[in-house]
């Protein structure tokens, strides 16, 4: 009785050892493969595998299996080209998404096997997210283009799904109100936090700026703020200061008095207990954005308003210069965007009422007395002159009916 080639691992999935006989240097072939959900499913693959002939086989398995691909030469190459806060950010989603295509040979992906992965994927996710992940695949391919692995690039005769225009969340003046009225600064901890959302709020740095700011960034006499940083934080024994999102990142905010202020309590207050040179932080380390998150979540909750994640903030900031009728090219400037296109794209929507305060604004703004005779005997064109003939008949027709 022959033995079942199929075989079940102590984890439940299935796995086998087929042997396809031998290449035409003598050399026995053995193909083993595992990870099967099912039994049907391991058995099926076998008898595939043992269809194909010997050279048929010798040149499949002279193809690059996606996952090969993806941990062996993208994932490093990847590595090497963005910041390691981007490369750990989208390792997760490279790692959740990319399996899909793990069985198939990087030159057997076709375009019908991203459509279907697309479709998949937007039955569950928001359509930016799809769009990031299918990028990131699309790159992936496009390096393996690059290396001779694949020929063409499936996902970019696919495309991406359709973008959308994302509304921007943001805490309103009235609801930042609310939610700061509810910290005990009395408290230390509540008092860092206390800082650490009024500073964001107020100056619309991005969380990887405001973490990396420390006391001698800040000039006092003159409220100036230099931003010339961000930080990479992984834990409390892995953090580093890293160059700023983008050269436009580089900048000066100048501070309102009132922070001024609150930034000099807290200065004296925290260099009690902890002696650092970071602001935002209440133990001598760098704060992790994971703490400000959990603070708005508390908070927006015990302030009765809609939680927003931490960028919203910064957001925020933005919304509050616009209802205070702010110059675009200031909020610009402050937010440290790389040009005014990024700055209307992403706020002009919160000028709802600008036309019409234009409108008021343009309501007699000139000044002029109408003419009380004809300065212009140039020709006329054929539509006016016919136009002046039916006018001055319709006059005379007029004329008679009245005698």
């Amino acid at each position: 009785m022959t033995k079942d080639p199929i075989k079940k691992a102590k984890n439940g999935t299935y796995y086998f050892r087929a042997n396809l006989g031998y290449a035409g240097n003598g050399k026995k072939i053995q193909k083993y493969q595992s990870g099967f959900k099912t039994k049907k499913e391991a058995r099926e693959e076998y008898y595939k595998l043992l269809l194909m002939k010997p050279d048929e086989f010798e040149a499949s398995e002279n193809k690059m299996l996606f996952k090969q691909y993806v941990e062996e030469l993208f994932l490093p190459w990847y590595r090497s080209k963005v910041k390691m806060r981007t490369y750990e950010n989208r390792l997760h989603s490279v790692l959740k998404h990319f399996p899909y295509f793990y069985k198939l040979a990087v030159c057997d992906i076709e375009p019908i096997h991203v459509q279907k992965w697309q479709l998949k994927l937007s039955t569950n996710l928001k359509p930016s997210y799809v769009r990031s992940i299918q990028g990131l695949f699309s790159l992936a391919m496009d390096r393996a283009v690059i290396l001779g692995i694949a020929l063409t690039n499936p996902s970019k005769i696919i495309g991406n799904v359709k973008k959308q225009k994302q509304e921007v969340d943001f805490w309103t003046k009235e609801e930042f109100e609310k939610v700061i009225s509810l910290i005990y600064k009395e408290d230390f901890y509540q008092h860092f936090l206390f800082m650490s959302l009024w500073l964001l709020f107020m100056t619309g740095m991005r969380i990887g700026e405001a973490t990396a700011v420390q006391w001698d960034d800040l000039d006092f006499e003159t409220g100036v703020l230099s931003i010339d940083k961000s930080l990479y934080y992984k834990n409390q024994n892995d953090y580093r200061f890293t160059e700023p999102k983008t050269k436009a990142s580089v900048r000066h905010i100048v501070l309102d008095k009132t922070t001024l202020v609150l930034l000099k309590e807290w200065r004296n207050v925290q260099q009690k207990v902890v002696k650092t040179g970071f602001i935002m932080s209440y133990n001598g380390i760098p704060t992790q954005k994971y703490t400000i998150a959990h603070a708005i979540e508390r908070y927006a909750k015990k302030a009765g308003v809609h939680r927003i994640r931490i960028h919203a903030l910064r957001h925020s900031h933005a919304s509050l210069l616009i209802s205070m009728g702010e110059n675009p090219l200031i909020i610009k400037e402050r937010l440290g965007h790389e040009d005014i296109e990024t700055t209307l794209g992403t706020y002009g929507h919160l000028y709802p009422n600008s036309n019409f305060q234009v409108a008021d604004k343009l309501n007699g703004v000139i000044d002029f007395e109408p003419a009380k005779q004809n300065f212009d005997t140039s020709p006329r064109n054929q539509f006016t002159v016919d136009y002046l003939r039916r006018t001055e008949k319709k006059k005379c027709n007029e004329s008679a009916m009245a005698k």
